[in-house]
């Protein structure tokens, strides 16, 4: 791994002068970094694809039995599909913040850390790094649509894709705000496992979210999950051929007193909190040592 007097500008009195420039070309060093771990790390690309896809053709195929005939032409594995590209993307993104663990650990991060860049940079970039790798993940399980009869569409790709985007960079920031002051890569993944899988369940992704109990109807609103897992959905289900009547029970939304929250402010809410996330990161590197 190159040393961060490879990567990062030296300082001198032209590196002062160019300020925000020189901060932008900071997050491009650290994002490419990212990209060249995420390239040469075969085997996680590999492993990171594993849960998705036992979920989507295991537990989707074994569970199908059940609701047959019950959905049309709709079937478990469909349905599922929006929760499996989001597992892809929500793994991918917290184990990319991961490696501040593992540069903190190592020394690295301290050579970042007192580079003559702004930290915010840094944080930018890992979260530019964590956001891409992540998405790369989710468009594996997107290229698998027509497996689980989702129609090969240019327009959902690229909705799919952006949204993805999104809920990558939020995911990442949010990793990357809990691992800022994490000294150990034990107690982050630690974490990672109290965290990741109530977020994941708690979203929607594995059943609808209409006709629930009361507790879980409020859990389910509270998950910051469930408001990018519903617009990936919702885009999936446009594409298909099913009657109105499926598609309200199988996609019913997200709804706030009996209010179908649009998907544009889901996915601001999305955004908004990849930014609060990313803020807070941003701060507790500021205090780093």
């Amino acid at each position: 791994m190159a040393t961060i007097a490879e990567t990062i500008p030296a300082w001198s009195a032209p590196a002062r002068r160019l300020g925000l420039r020189h901060d932008v070309r900071s997050v491009r060093v650290v994002w490419q970094r990212e990209m060249i771990r995420f390239s040469r790390d075969r085997l996680r690309i590999i492993t990171s694809l594993i849960q998705p896809v036992l979920f989507l053709f295991v537990l989707g195929t074994g569970l199908s039995t059940i609701t047959r005939g019950s959905s049309q032409n709709v079937n478990l594995r469909t349905f599922m599909y929006p929760g499996a590209l989001s597992m892809a993307v929500l793994f991918t993104a917290m184990f990319s913040a991961a490696s501040i663990v593992w540069d903190r650990e190592f020394g690295f991060l301290r050579e970042m850390l007192v580079a003559p860049i702004s930290r915010w940079s840094i944080v930018v970039g890992k979260c530019c790094g964590g956001a891409t790798t992540a998405t790369l993940q989710g468009v594996l399980i997107l290229a698998m649509a027509g497996i689980v009869g989702v129609p090969y569409s240019p327009v959902l790709f690229l909705v799919v894709f952006l949204e993805l985007l999104l809920l990558a960079f939020t995911l990442t920031a949010f990793g990357v705000m809990l691992a800022a002051r994490i000294t150990q890569i034990q107690a982050f993944m630690a974490i990672n496992q109290m965290l990741l899988m109530p977020l994941f369940f708690l979203s929607g992704a594995l059943f609808p979210l209409g006709n629930l109990p009361a507790w879980l109807q409020v859990t389910t609103r509270l998950d910051p999950l469930t408001y990018a897992v519903d617009p990936v959905r919702r885009a999936v289900f446009a594409h298909l051929h099913a009657s109105p009547a499926v598609i309200a029970r199988l996609n019913p939304g997200v709804t706030w007193n009996g209010w179908r929250v649009p998907t544009a402010l889901e996915l601001l809410i999305v955004a908004a909190m990849g930014v609060l996330f990313l803020g807070v990161a941003i701060l507790e590197f500021r205090k780093a040592d």
